[in-house]
């Protein structure tokens, strides 16, 4: 599987913004996040960790974007297609950035100037540099119109197959679970060996892992690991969002130790049979509610959904993006979109089981990402 992409891709999508730009009246975007730089530059690094330097990239009306970077990623950046690199040397205690920012937008924009404003989106500078910033412009600044949230949800052929390669990395880690989980296993020695399973497998990193073990279901799908060993009747659930080449995959699975309960595998037969529900509706044109519906309908008997929120989200660059399947979420699914189905059950007071899959959305029956899981529970 081939790393980054062929320079065709970055100017398509550049060439899709600056249309989109041009009927929304914008002469520039600029734009501070990890994952809408690297979607227009193909700059992928780790050093977003750190929060002491900000990162700005500036879409013209016009021509090839600008990087507008501290010098410290300069010899990175200039492996990208990005050929106008500016910098300053950072972290600058009286202008970090700000002044060059300024002097590269009004160098592109004269009336208005579109960042991300709507779901999801967040300014990643200091807030007190932006009104600095936006003090010296020539231009307003303004919603951009939700180009970029557009853009990025709609995969290209090269990004699905990313996100498949991904989702098959966690496939095959899960299936070598039993290597490491059973009874009077401490959970958090499983999530430590998981991800150990995810790297030998082929994952870049592990950025997210989360799980839960308890008798017949469990409390939450968002807790670190414990150290409480497994035991016989525990259902073991871990969800792994590993990354490949900057995209995500995100599903998890379920595991009982020893034989599940005829509770736990009706239940879990259920969560089965709400994916089949969303998949037999799944088409372009169907929207993110009637998803949510077709799968509560299963779960709750159509109740409203639980706690959790949603029955399932958008997938790519980051572990979760874009739409949610709920039943506000009128959002039309579109050829290309990925999304998960996240349907989940309540099998007795304060416990629940949940199971995940990642599909892309085809002119047809959507395909499975993610190495589909069986209709009973494996058995550790």
């Amino acid at each position: 599987m081939q790393r980054g992409f062929a320079q065709a891709e970055f100017e398509n999508r550049t060439r899709r913004a600056q249309e989109m730009m041009h009927a929304a009246d914008l002469d520039a975007l600029v734009l501070t996040t990890e994952a809408d730089v690297r979607y227009f530059s193909g700059y992928l690094t780790r050093f977003w960790e750190s929060p002491s330097r900000p990162w700005f990239l500036v879409v013209p009306a016009e021509g090839k974007p600008i990087a507008v970077i501290p010098s410290i990623g300069a010899a990175l950046m200039g492996q990208t297609w990005i050929d106008d690199i500016r910098t300053w040397r950072a972290p600058d205690v009286t202008d970090d950035g700000v002044s060059l920012l300024t002097d590269t937008l009004n160098s592109v924009a004269k009336r208005s100037i579109g960042t991300p404003m709507g779901p999801e989106s967040h300014l990643r500078m200091p807030l007190s540099d932006w009104t600095r910033v936006k003090a010296g412009l020539n231009a307003s600044v303004q919603d951009d119109a939700g180009i970029v949230a557009q853009l990025r949800a709609v995969k290209s052929v090269a990004e699905i197959s990313k996100i498949e390669h991904a989702c098959a990395i966690a496939g095959r880690a899960f299936a070598r679970v039993p290597e490491i989980a059973g009874h009077g296993v401490p959970l958090s020695r499983v999530f430590r060996d998981f991800q150990r399973l995810c790297l030998e497998e082929g994952a870049d990193w592990v950025p997210y892992l989360a799980g839960a073990s308890a008798k017949s279901g469990y409390g939450d799908v968002i807790s670190p690991a414990s150290d409480a060993p497994l035991e016989a009747g525990d259902v073991l659930m871990l969800d792994t969002g590993l990354v490949w080449d900057g995209y995500f995959c995100d599903f998890d699975r379920n595991f009982s130790v020893g034989e599940p309960s005829e509770q736990t595998g009706t239940a879990y037969a259920r969560l089965i049979g709400a994916v089949d529900a969303a998949v037999d509706i799944v088409r372009t044109g169907t929207t993110a509610a009637q998803l949510f519906h077709a799968m509560d309908a299963i779960v709750t008997g159509g109740a409203g959904g639980s706690d959790a929120g949603r029955l399932g989200h958008g997938l790519g660059m980051q572990l979760t993006e874009g739409l949610s399947l709920i039943p506000d979420d009128h959002t039309v699914l579109e050829l290309g979109m990925v999304i998960t189905l996240e349907p989940g059950v309540e099998v007795g007071a304060g416990k629940i089981l949940v199971h995940e899959e990642d599909i892309v959305i085809t002119d047809g029956a959507p395909r499975f990402l993610s190495p589909r899981a069986g209709r009973d529970m494996v058995q550790l």
